[in-house]
């Protein structure tokens, strides 16, 4: 009896075993489209997030700026620094080449969640900041620096009270310096500026916890 004829052909996949192939196949598909959604959006929240922390600096960088160059309180005839209302109000310096430093006007306000620095023209007369301090004059600036704001908040740091949001304290600080310059032997000393500290809060959605930064008055 001959032994049975032992087929060469090689058995092939049956339509269960490639049907589970095509199912794994899927399943690995899905997992790593998922992996690059979550890799991308991972990569542009980071994105969003230092371009958040890049207009920030720049925004406390300005602010420091500001004060860094704010007049005396005896060259703006009132505080150089002047906080309330939601705004913040600066008498600085301006520098140009060739020339004499004159006045600047420079006010940070909240807007529509947006915080706007207004900057006045350069400032050559009593008149002209008088103008310039009620918010008057023609040729003012307006640069929108950072949106997403909820909230500004400022103090002042006047060195016989502490920190402040009361310009009354302020204004106090002022009068009093100026009366000491009556007294004989103290009219000839310079008069002591009233804030030599302002501190700005920020709130704003894309940060977790309120920002707040410490500047230099006249440094």
């Amino acid at each position: 009896m001959k032994p049975a004829a032992r087929s060469d052909r090689q058995r092939g996949f049956t339509l269960i075993e490639l049907l589970v192939a095509i199912a794994i196949l899927a399943v690995i598909a899905v997992l790593s489209w998922r992996g690059l959604d979550s890799i991308m959006r991972s990569r542009e929240a980071i994105s969003r997030s230092m371009e958040d922390e890049r207009v920030l600096a720049q925004l406390f960088d300005q602010m420091r700026a500001d004060a860094r160059q704010a007049a005396t309180d005896d060259q703006a005839g009132t505080a150089a620094v002047a906080i309330g209302n939601g705004e913040l109000r600066i008498v600085r310096l301006l520098f140009a080449q060739d020339s004499a430093p004159r006045l600047q006007v420079v006010r940070y306000r909240l807007d529509n969640g947006r915080i706007l620095r207004l900057a006045s023209p350069p400032i050559a007369t009593q008149g002209q900041l008088r103008s310039a301090l009620r918010g008057g004059a023609e040729g003012w600036s307006e640069v929108s620096l950072i949106g997403g704001v909820s909230a500004m908040r400022m103090r002042l740091f006047v060195p016989q009270v502490g920190w402040t949001r009361s310009m009354a304290d302020v204004d106090a600080t002022i009068a009093k310096s100026m009366n000491n310059l009556k007294i004989p032997g103290l009219n000839a000393a310079p008069l002591l500026r009233a804030a030599t500290g302002l501190e700005v809060t920020l709130r704003a959605p894309q940060v977790s916890a309120p920002l707040t930064r410490v500047l230099l008055i006249g440094e």
